[in-house]
């Protein structure tokens, strides 16, 4: 029996995705069970693997290729006499596949496509990414004697390079060829309709330099900010004093504590008086969470940026939020975050504050209404009640909101609560 192996979904958001490499050959045998595939989602890097045995016959999709969820990448034979047949059966699957992109198929179907999602499998071995596999296979490395680098203690890649004395060259940008007259490539048949004068060529200057193609996780973030286009928003700011945060953050820095997950407590705290502001919009009405998950922005090298989701965070202590965050932000930049570690946010905070941005705006995130942009804190001269002039450390925050649910009343009274919670009592975040 042949059977077609398809590209999986990963996460309820992925349409598409990207091989990173092929941890197997095309001819080698296959457990059920066993690594395949690398595949990469709109956020994270993803082991797949077999869900039956048999022959990779013939790969379709060849590694750095994308290929959208549902799509034919590989056929597995049932027994090697099979795998001439599925080879000849395979030849111009890519064509097809391109040509009739299949819809994205379900997160639960991956099982049934012939592959399974593996992120992390210890079964008391060391944890080796499957590029640092075959990489060691191919320099020779013994996988024993290296002590990864990776979450966890997870061999990856550069580890492997980095033992065996090699480095991977960085790839070469192709420049972009331009024409020198657009007009040139038009028929030479066609003229220029008489009222209207023949456009100017564009100076080359306009369009030189390298075009370089956005990677899966830069256009999860281009979907999903068109999708919040659609969404009517208010925004409302507010100043918030700072010196009492910042001095409890100086007590307790040294126990592994950090002003992410401080702040990330306090809004987790402060949205347990206002569920409005942790619900969403649908079509059948407003739907309110039975849990505060708060979703924090994280930039990404190479572009794009995730956000990392630390759940419950009303209810767990500051201490364990600090651990958790360390940790999720550690995955995320190895790409090792699970779909449901960075999709289940119930309310975000973008924070550009640590950059030094006095304040802006954020954009609100698909199945949210609220957004909370946080600022630098700063020292500002201040008047208080009796006209006396001082000094304090004030930081600026603006909410974006969901105009369908929550209305400008409901955002104001979440900000002056969080501001109280920050400005006079930020000790009840280590309770």
């Amino acid at each position: 029996m042949i059977r077609e192996v398809f590209m999986p979904a990963l996460s309820s958001t992925m349409t598409e995705g990207k091989i990173v490499s092929w941890v197997k050959s095309a001819g080698d045998k296959v457990e059920k069970g066993e690594t395949v595939v690398v595949v990469e989602s709109d956020k994270a890097d993803m082991d797949v693997e077999s869900f039956y045995e048999g022959y990779l016959a013939i790969i379709i999709v060849q590694a750095g290729e994308v290929a959208p969820v549902g799509a034919a990448i590989a056929l597995v034979a049932e027994t090697e006499a099979e795998i001439a047949e599925a080879q000849k059966q395979g030849a111009g699957a890519p064509a097809a596949a391109a040509a009739a992109p299949a819809a994205p198929a379900p997160v639960a179907a991956t099982a049934s496509a012939g592959l399974q999602q593996n992120v992390s499998r210890q079964n008391g071995r060391s944890i080796v990414s499957p590029r640092a596999r075959k990489l060691a296979k191919e320099f020779k490395v013994d996988l024993n004697s290296i002590k990864g680098s990776g979450p966890n203690g997870r061999i990856v890649a550069e580890d492997v390079e980095a033992a065996a004395g090699k480095a991977q060259p960085a790839p070469v940008q192709q420049p972009v060829t331009v024409p020198a007259t657009p007009a040139a490539a038009a028929p030479a048949a066609a003229k220029p309709a008489a009222a209207k004068p023949a456009p100017a060529p564009v100076p080359a200057v306009a369009l030189s330099g390298n075009r370089v193609p956005m990677n899966a996780l830069q256009n999860a973030v281009v979907r999903n900010m068109e999708a919040s286009l659609s969404v009517p928003c208010f925004r409302v700011g507010y100043t918030i004093t700072t010196d009492n945060l910042d001095k409890l953050y100086k007590q307790i820095k040294s126990k592994g504590v950090t002003m992410t997950a401080m702040l990330a407590k306090a809004v987790a705290v402060t949205l347990q008086k206002h569920p409005l502001l942790n619900a969403c919009y649908v079509e059948s009405g407003i739907q309110h969470r039975a849990d505060i998950n708060v979703a924090v922005a994280v930039a990404m090298d190479g572009g794009g940026l995730i956000t990392p989701v630390l759940q419950n965070a009303d209810r767990l202590d500051i201490y364990s939020l600090s651990r958790s965050w360390k940790d999720l932000v550690d995955r995320a930049r190895a790409k090792q975050l699970k779909p449901d570690e960075y999709s289940t946010g119930t309310f975000t905070l973008s924070n550009l504050g640590m950059f030094g941005v006095d304040k802006f705006d954020a954009i609100l995130p698909p199945n949210q209404g609220s957004i909370l942009a946080i600022g630098s804190s700063r020292p500002q001269v201040v008047a208080n009640q009796d006209g006396l002039m001082g000094v304090k450390r004030q930081m600026q925050v603006n909410i974006t909101c969901d105009h369908r649910i929550i209305y400008g009343a409901d955002a104001a009274s979440f900000l002056q609560d969080l501001a109280k919670l920050i400005e006079t009592n930020p000790q009840s975040l280590t309770l």
